[in-house]
């Protein structure tokens, strides 16, 4: 089998999925040196840059560079595809054009419209960006947790890829620092690390993941605990990548406040925060369901706001380049 000097693999990767990479991989062990080209757009539903991050972390043994054309100091030796008709780019870069064949019969189109149903093709950091990531948040002793876990419960008993549903736990109950009184720089670390935790499930789940609490829900713990905001809280939850939040309702909920555990006002702030929340995620345009009434109804709508925004998929398009 010829090998060559230094081969290009061009393409969108949109989303990269398995198919890609036994091209890259085939074409890596033909070559002393290869570049892998994603193609790119303003137009993307994918950012450009975040599909080159993809490509370097799935394949750290191959250069890997973003743009329209190639524009490298080195003559490319061999142009490596898995379409049946894409000669030009190799005639046009004095190339040979090495045809490899497809291992897994589906298009990159079918990945697009259905990422679920391909959700083992996919590389962790690609599940990652394509999970929906659903919190659910509220005061104390509202049910944030129960929920949570009654949730990825219920995605789990659809079996196949929807057993590996995740909950990823609420770290402050871990960290302490919620018992009696945390300090206002304990907040920025326990969004911090939850966000990593969330991170972590997200690559290693299911399309959907289920959060109790996170980064935004510590901005208002930190204003119920001292009265303030905190800008640097604040700006880890300005990039989380989360879809929908679910707030508890404290009404028709009975605290349980374990004695010497918060403040002796704890009960009373129980509708502040309540309020407070609903107001935080209308005034940041973050997709909000309250659920109210007993748990049995509260599941019952959580699983609804949950099935509509899985249905309406995380809306993946073709790139201009697959268009042409």
């Amino acid at each position: 089998m010829r090998r060559y000097g230094h081969g290009l693999v061009p393409g969108s990767f949109h989303p990269p999925h398995a198919g890609h990479h036994h091209l890259v991989r085939t074409a890596r062990d033909r070559c002393e040196r290869l570049t892998v080209l994603v193609h790119g757009s303003t137009t993307d539903t994918l950012p450009l840059e975040d599909r080159v991050a993809w490509m370097r972390e799935i394949h750290p043994d191959v250069l890997v560079v973003g743009g329209e054309e190639y524009a490298g100091p080195e003559r490319v030796d061999a142009v490596f595809t898995s379409e049946p008709h894409a000669d030009d780019l190799g005639r046009r870069l004095g190339a040979e054009t090495v045809h490899v064949d497809r291992v897994h019969p589906f298009s990159d189109t079918a990945v697009r419209e259905d990422p679920a149903a391909f959700w083992d093709f996919l590389e962790p950091p690609v599940r990652s960006a394509l999970t929906r990531r659903v919190v659910v948040l509220g005061a104390e002793s509202t049910g944030t947790t129960t929920m949570a876990h009654a949730l990825a419960d219920h995605y789990r008993r659809r079996g196949g890829v929807w057993a590996r549903t995740r909950c990823v736990p609420e770290y402050a109950s871990a960290f302490g620092a919620l018992e009696p009184t945390p300090r206002s720089s304990d907040f920025p670390v326990i969004a911090q690390r939850q966000a990593e935790l969330e991170e972590e499930a997200a690559r290693d789940g299911s399309p959907v993941l289920f959060c109790d609490t996170d980064a935004f829900a510590a901005t208002i713990w930190h204003e119920r605990y001292t009265g303030t905001t905190s800008p640097a809280t604040g700006e880890i939850a300005a990039h989380g990548r989360q879809h929908l939040w679910l707030l508890t309702d404290h009404r028709g909920v009975a605290s349980e406040y374990a004695e010497g555990t918060v403040p002796p006002y704890g009960e009373q702030l129980r509708p502040w925060m309540t309020a407070r929340f609903l107001t935080q995620l209308a005034r940041t345009g973050r997709r909000t369901a309250v659920l109210t009434g007993p748990h049995e109804e509260r599941l019952a709508a959580a699983v609804a706001a949950v099935d509509a925004l899985l249905a309406e998929g995380p809306h993946l398009t073709d790139t201009p380049s697959e268009r042409r």
